[in-house]
């Protein structure tokens, strides 16, 4: 994967808005855009595998999307807001 998707540019402005010490330390290390795909790619990811265990349980393509979603969206994407110091 080259470059950012929905969810890498989900977590770009997320990640800008509400965890900038992280973003931060990612420019200064050179590693944010890396950091952004490999969030975006383990998402996808472990999104795919959560998609087909409830393809196998009946859910239609809306809701698998929706529940895999749910499980794994602040692991990789939303993660917590980062406290004021």
């Amino acid at each position: 994967m080259s470059g950012l998707l929905t969810y890498g540019r989900m977590a770009e402005a997320h990640w800008r808005e509400y965890c900038p010490r992280i973003v931060r330390t990612l420019e200064n290390q050179d590693r944010s855009q890396a950091a952004l795909l490999e969030a975006q790619e383990r998402t996808l990811d472990e999104m795919e595998i959560l998609m087909r265990q409830f393809r196998r349980q009946g859910l239609n393509p809306q809701q698998t999307h929706d529940q895999a979603w749910e499980l794994v969206r602040e692991k990789y994407i939303l993660l917590p807001p980062e406290r004021a110091k």
